[in-house]
């Protein structure tokens, strides 16, 4: 682990001259990619709409390889079973990387569901899910994913949800390889989402609206080699290599616990039947 550690701070040290930030609002950072006629795309706002027609969706105009992605989102109030909001990180091809958060919505009065996972080379199945402790539809809160080399951190309003750690040297698969691009949409989700799909969407209340703002990817941005990094020029570079060693203060530690003790409702790494008592290895590993 500490060779680990000396080579990551090496990489950083020489990457460090090239470091931008890339820190814009949603017009400037983002285009719709579907959907155009249900989107709204203005300045640092944007709103997705959903009826039986279509959804809508945008995604980044760059791809982003470690640092930080937040926005502000107020998702579809009122009865919103049987529709997710997604908002997550992605590179392509079926060997893909990918960080996801997902909004389940549910009928009027009942929480909504937050789905996280992980893909790394191509590979998922690391849901973890948890029942919101406030109402996400009469305000904004922010979601973050903090992304760095050795570790994927989830917020919501700074409050930390879940810790993904690299153990690639165990040969546990990591997504640090691939440049993502962020990706948000509104959709209908009937086969899968509320109840595991056998709720479906009721069309009498269409359309239903999500709203989005404050969109900042303070990253790298990604041009296909290691060696080809643009990132932003006011990134200081303490802020990359303390990122490098990040943890978490004894506070988050244990706002952290508090919500996965008080409102987590699934952990793949709990779930023996659906893999057979094989475990997957992280299970057994440090993730906080």
């Amino acid at each position: 682990m500490e060779n680990f550690e000396k080579l990551l701070t090496l990489f950083f040290f020489i990457i460090i001259p090239n470091i931008v930030q890339v820190d814009a609002n949603f017009f400037k950072s983002m285009h719709i990619t579907w959907g155009a006629q249900h989107a709204l795309l203005q300045g640092d706002d944007l709103q997705l709409m959903l009826d039986e027609s279509s959804g809508s969706g945008a995604k980044s105009k760059k791809s982003f390889l470690f640092g930080t992605i937040e926005t502000r989102i107020k998702l579809v109030p009122g009865n919103s079973e049987g529709i997710a909001t997604s908002y997550y990180l992605s590179s392509t091809g079926n060997q893909r990387d990918e960080i996801d958060f997902e909004f389940i919505g549910n009928i009027s009065g009942q929480p909504y569901t937050i789905h996280t996972n992980i893909f790394a080379h191509g590979s998922g199945n690391k849901e973890q899910q948890f029942y919101l402790w406030f109402d996400p539809t009469t305000d904004f809160h922010n979601y973050t994913i903090h992304w760095n080399p050795t570790e994927i951190v989830f917020y919501i309003d700074s409050i930390p949800i879940r810790v993904f750690r690299n153990y690639e040297y165990e040969g546990i698969a990591y997504p640090n390889k691939q440049g993502m691009r962020v990706y948000i949409s509104l959709h209908k989700a009937n086969n899968w989402a509320t109840r595991g799909g056998l709720v479906k969407v009721d069309w009498s209340e269409a359309p239903f609206t999500a709203k989005f703002n404050h969109f900042r990817a303070r990253a790298c941005k990604w041009n296909g080699e290691v060696s080809f990094y643009e990132c932003a020029s006011n990134i200081p570079a303490n802020w990359w290599t303390s990122s490098i060693y990040k943890q978490l203060s004894y506070a988050q530690m244990d706002q952290l616990n508090w919500v996965r003790s008080n409102h987590m409702i699934y952990d793949y790494c709990h779930d023996t039947q659906r893999f057979n008592g094989q475990m997957p290895l992280e299970c057994f590993k440090g993730q906080f």
